[in-house]
């Protein structure tokens, strides 16, 4: 198994999105929840100083530290539609994660998975040609680096033909849309940590979850384990990732009570 790859069911989150003496979400403070980070790799956000911090709070915490790159996009947060040549998103994908790779080796830190951020997430969704350069950038950091993300078949599929692991992970604190995909942040509801916790006890117990139409969706688990993300820049999100958290480990001892990683 690769090891980035979930053996149970766990939390994970987008980590050190600062950028200089400016603060972007309570990472220390979050540590203690969450199982793995997603950390900014410095186009969307975090700068060098950041990234170090951060690697260096992944490993007193002992949590797996991810890459997060993002579009080259400071000002929008990485979360603005841009339109990029498939070869120039390869090179912006290789140099972030690179980058980020090099300040976790100089900690004797492993490189657990790669998650892409904001909308070149969701520019893999619409372009297939966007997929295969982030997909194959990925793949030069080896097989045994997980990509993370939402279920996707086409996604998934490719994964399995570069030989990456492929990580799938449910969000709670942002919508879905009635063809079961992810809602971009500004265009989702306000989640509660009520509605957290609700959406986190469905998925995990039931496969299922609700569309902003309400309607019930399968996620189709079918009993794998998967990571939950939280987002580090909610304002709720210490509330939020507490009940998270109770969901995961009640959920955790029902399914997978011999895993202790």
């Amino acid at each position: 198994m690769a090891s980035g790859l979930a053996r149970k069911y766990d939390i994970n989150a987008d980590m050190g999105e600062g950028f200089g003496p400016w603060k972007m979400g309570p990472d220390e403070e979050l540590m203690s929840y969450i199982d793995a980070a997603n950390i900014a790799c410095g186009f969307h956000a975090g700068d060098p100083a950041i990234m170090l911090k951060t690697v260096r709070l992944c490993k007193r915490h002992n949590v797996k530290a991810g890459a997060h790159p993002g579009l080259q996009d400071m000002l929008g947060f990485g979360r603005r539609k841009m339109e990029i040549d498939p070869n120039d998103v390869y090179a912006m994908v290789l140099y972030q994660v690179g980058a980020l790779k090099a300040i976790l080796d100089s900690e004797g830190v492993e490189l657990s998975h790669i998650k892409p951020h904001g909308e070149l997430f969701f520019y893999m969704q619409r372009d297939e040609l966007i997929m295969r350069a982030v997909l194959e950038a990925c793949a030069t950091f080896g097989s045994n680096v997980p990509v993370y993300a939402s279920q996707n078949p086409a996604q998934e599929a490719m994964c399995k033909e570069l030989g990456i692991p492929f990580q799938g992970e449910v969000y709670v604190d942002i919508d879905y849309s009635p063809d079961g995909r992810l809602v971009p942040v500004a265009q989702s509801k306000v989640a509660t940590p009520e509605l957290c916790y609700e959406r986190a006890l469905s998925a995990l117990l039931d496969d299922s979850g609700k569309d902003n139409n309400n309607r019930v969706f399968s996620f189709g688990f079918q009993g794998k384990p998967f990571s939950i993300c939280v987002h580090s820049d909610h304002p709720t999100v210490l509330q939020n990732v507490t009940g998270v958290r109770k969901a995961v480990d009640e959920a955790n001892k029902q399914r997978f009570p011999f895993e202790s990683t």
